[in-house]
Formats: structure tokens, sequence, C-alpha cells
């Protein structure tokens, strides 16, 4: 039985894509849940005492990974955008309210995995003019892989 080479190439970027999908909507649920003001979602922001601006801030950012993880120029930095969010998420919820990290953990997994999967179309947006820069993160990328 012999395969294509297309279809083998096929198979990690559509199991890509469902990843991507679906940290899109956990990332707009999440956000939507800051912005509009979810009781739970207050309660989190004011138990770290730094203000609701706080829950502003990450429910846009949030929002708006959750559109550019749809869009696939730009699937990379969404999930970019959101690690450091998560990364907050996971040190605020063990240092400072305690519970379970667990949701903050699998969006960071999930965020990782669209960056890491993406990341030479999101290293050509950001080296655009310079084609051999993107060739040279690249094989760094490969020699740490």
């Amino acid at each position: 039985m012999s395969t294509n080479a297309g279809s083998l190439e096929a198979s990690p970027n559509g199991a890509l894509w469902v990843v991507q999908i679906l940290g899109a909507i956990l990332f707009f649920l999440a956000g939507f849940a800051k912005l509009s003001g979810d009781e739970q979602m207050i309660q989190t922001v004011a138990a770290t005492g730094i203000g609701q601006w706080l829950r502003y801030v990450m429910g846009l950012i949030e929002f708006a990974s959750a559109i550019l993880l749809l869009i696939p120029a730009l699937s990379g930095i969404g999930a970019l955008l959101v690690v450091p969010i998560m990364i907050g998420a996971i040190v605020t919820h063990v240092l400072i309210i305690g519970g379970s990290p667990a949701l903050p953990i699998g969006l960071l997994a999930i965020a990782s995995v669209v960056a890491w999967g993406r990341k030479e179309t999101t290293l050509r947006l950001i080296c655009r003019n310079d084609p051999k820069s993107v060739r040279e993160a690249t094989n760094a990328f490969s020699e740490v892989s």
C-alpha cells in the first residue's frame, strides 16, 4: 500500500487546525466571561488585589487571540499573545487564589502547540523583509527540537 506525500503533510496541518479551532472557542469563552462581568471572574480578579482593569485587559487579549487563531497568517501571533496570560493565571492559582490550575495549564498547552506548529509562518511574518533571518531562525528552532 503506497501513501501520498501530500496526505502525510495534510494530517498534521489538519490536526493543528483542530487545536486552533478548539483554542479559539475556549479563548473566546474565557474572554467573553471576563468582558461580560461574570461574577466568578470578578471575584477571581478581586482576590488578586490588582484591580478590575486587569480583567478587561485579559478579556480583550483572549478575545483578540481567539480571532487571530482563526486567521492562517496570524494564528501563531494569536497563540503567543495568550502564553504570558496563561502563565500568569497558573502562577496566580498556585500562589494567590488557590484552586486547580488545570484550565490555564490546558489553555497554555493549546497555545504552545499552536505557537510551535505555526512558528515558520510567524517568523515569516516578523522577518518578512529579510528571508535570510527566517532561514536562520528556522534552523535555530530545528536544532532545539
